[in-house]
């Protein structure tokens, strides 16, 4: 594991430098990732879309400020990721701005299939499905806890769709990007931040 880790830190990259990456290739009809097509085209040009308008618009709750303002330990966030993932484009902008709240998290984002031992370190039910985060003690570089893909909310959607018509359709798709907009990133924020208070209980017992 230690192996992998260090490998997706080498190769990340920050928020910005990641979207400057896959705003590139857009410009030049390709996508991240090992797969080239022109639907993954199509995912990622809406996703860019959808990232903007998140960046402009997503707001963390006093609350999760406040609790995020008390993490007294350094972390490392590393997060899976790919251009045209939908939930993806969903969830960064939110990761990114819990970033830049607390001075005790640094986010980097690494290509998912450019690191399939590490991606192979944190399935989900068998499957590589991103984003995922990984949460690291920023000295040791030792794993502390992960997220991720999607907030239960939003798993339990997608988890009920299938059983009901066998499939993950254009349908569902546009059932849970609904449900990113009604919920307003607060499901991923309140997460994400009950994991980041274990992690601290975590690190406070093994000081």
């Amino acid at each position: 594991m230690k192996v992998a880790v260090a490998q997706g830190l080498v190769n990340s990259h920050s928020y910005l430098q990641y979207r400057s990456l896959v705003t590139s290739l857009l410009a030049n009809g390709k996508v991240t990732g090992n797969e080239q097509s022109q639907d993954l085209v199509h995912y990622t040009e809406l996703n860019e879309a959808r990232m903007n308008r998140l960046d402009k618009k997503m707001v963390i709750t006093e609350e999760n400020i406040q609790r995020l303002l008390t993490l007294k330990r350094k972390y490392i966030w590393l997060v899976l990721s790919e251009g045209w993932c939908g939930d993806a484009a969903q969830i960064l902008p939110i990761i990114n701005k819990m970033d830049s709240i607390s001075q005790h998290i640094e986010l980097k984002i690494a290509f998912r299939d450019e690191h399939e031992a590490l991606m192979n370190l944190f399935l989900t039910n068998g499957s590589k499905a991103i984003p995922k985060l990984i949460v690291l003690d920023k000295n040791s570089e030792a794993v502390l806890g992960n997220w991720g893909p999607r907030p239960k909310g939003a798993t339990n959607l997608i988890k009920s769709y299938k059983q009901q018509y066998g499939v993950v359709d254009e349908t569902a798709k546009t059932e849970l990007q609904l449900w990113y907009l009604h919920d307003k990133g607060i499901s991923t924020q309140n997460e994400i931040v009950e994991l980041m208070l274990q992690c601290e209980q975590l690190n406070h017992q093994t000081m």
